[in-house]
């Protein structure tokens, strides 16, 4: 199962990055950026900086003890950026991720740009923040749920979960929330 909503990330990043860089990764972004929707520009762009180079520094430990997540997270490469995992402290099977998604350096309106393919997209906001739920598979029932944030208008943040045991093995998307309020408000300085 993890394999699986795993690969459902990957592949809703890679078609992100597919659908909305025109440059290739590391090269500069192009003079004429993409119009963002106004809907979806941060009323505030967050500290995200660090996330690039250590996708952890997203929680504070006291605020993923607080959840239920075992510190500290964990740092794992992918083809699309490295990513922080939390492992549940109640239950080894159970992870949480956070996965900064900068290369298009199109926040959002990147998320967006792949709606026609989601097999769920659901708009919402975190902590004041434009968001949605969206993934290529719809997971859900079975652990997994990705909920992107827009913390600046040029990056969205990928909180996404692998839950196979416990309450929310068949509920994920209230925990996945509850991560990327925590990690809003860390970004903040509220933490």
């Amino acid at each position: 199962m993890i394999r699986t909503s795993l690969l459902g990330v990957t592949l809703t990043a890679a078609a992100l990055l597919t659908a909305c860089s025109s440059t290739g990764e590391g090269a500069a972004p192009s003079s004429t950026a993409p119009s963002i929707d106004p809907s979806l520009r941060v009323p505030a762009p967050l500290a995200a900086d660090a996330l690039a180079g250590n996708p952890c520094a997203g929680l504070a430990d006291a605020q993923a003890t607080a959840i239920g997540l075992a510190t500290p997270g964990e740092v794992i490469p992918g083809q699309t950026g490295s990513r922080c995992q939390w492992q549940s402290a109640a239950h080894d099977a159970n992870k949480i991720f956070i996965s900064p998604l900068a290369v298009a350096r199109n926040g959002l309106s990147g998320v967006y740009a792949t709606r026609g393919t989601a097999k769920y997209f659901e708009p919402t906001t975190v902590d004041g923040y434009p968001a949605v739920y969206a993934d290529n598979a719809d997971l859900r029932p079975n652990g997994s749920c990705a909920l992107w944030v827009g913390v600046t208008d040029q990056l969205a943040v990928g909180v996404t979960s692998s839950i196979l045991v416990g309450p929310n093995a068949t509920d994920p998307c209230p925990i996945v929330e509850e991560v990327a309020v925590a990690m809003v408000r860390h970004l903040k300085g509220a933490a």
